[in-house]
This record gives structure tokens, C-alpha cells and sequence, in this order.
């Protein structure tokens, strides 16, 4: 069984920074993608920033410059490094991942999400 943990909200004040962290643990035959995904209240959730392994990432255009998505394949956790962050960034920031669990069969796992909130 897949889990993955998420970390790292809480509030912090324009300008401010954060680190979000993912944790995936469990039975995996391989890593397709990891991503950070967000939700504003009454919003539609959005893609942040997605990692696909080799160096190879995109952004949202409104987060370029100052969110850096990694991985960490020996600890298997994604992180999101957030820079000055702007009250436009508050929401519940959720961790995706689409994973192979077995030969010939994907599937897909969320995080149970973590509030950022900036505010002044």
C-alpha cells in the first residue's frame, strides 16, 4: 500500500518563505511523475509545479522564479521550496503522484494536503 505524508504549511507573512514535503512510502515499482497541486476556496484545483525525474520540471506560469520543485530518490520524498510568497498563494497545497505500483499498472495517489496561508 501506497501513503504519502505531507508537511511543511502554516502561515507566514508576504515575502516569507516555506517548505513542503512529501513523503511516499509503501510498494513501488517505479515513479512516473510527482507534483504539487493547489486549491484556493472556490477555485478549481491547479498544477504548481511538476517533476518528472532527470532535471526535468514546469511551473505554473504565476509561480516561475520563485518555487523550486525537487526529488529526493533516496529519502522518496518531493519537496516544494516556496519563495516570496504573496497572499495570492494562500490555499491547501496537495502532493501527486503517479506511480507504477506494478508491472502494467499505474495508479495515482494524493496527498491528505497542508494549508499555506500569507498573510501580513
Amino acid at each position: 500500500q501506497v501513503h504519502l505524508v505531507e508537511s511543511g504549511g502554516g502561515l507566514v507573512q508576504p515575502g516569507g518563505s516555506l517548505r513542503l514535503s512529501c513523503v511516499v512510502s509503501g510498494s513501488i515499482h517505479s515513479i512516473n511523475r510527482m507534483a504539487w497541486y493547489r486549491q484556493a476556496p472556490g477555485q478549481q484545483r491547479e498544477l504548481v509545479a511538476v517533476e518528472v525525474g532527470r532535471g526535468f520540471t514546469n511551473y505554473l506560469d504565476s509561480v516561475k522564479g520563485r518555487f523550486t520543485i525537487s526529488r529526493d530518490n533516496t529519502k522518496n520524498t518531493v519537496s516544494l521550496q516556496m519563495n516570496s510568497l504573496q497572499p495570492e498563494d494562500t490555499a491547501v497545497y496537495y502532493c501527486y503522484v503517479d506511480i507504477m505500483i506494478r508491472p502494467l499498472e499505474a495508479q495515482d495517489f494524493w496527498g491528505q494536503g497542508t494549508q499555506v496561508t500569507v498573510s501580513s
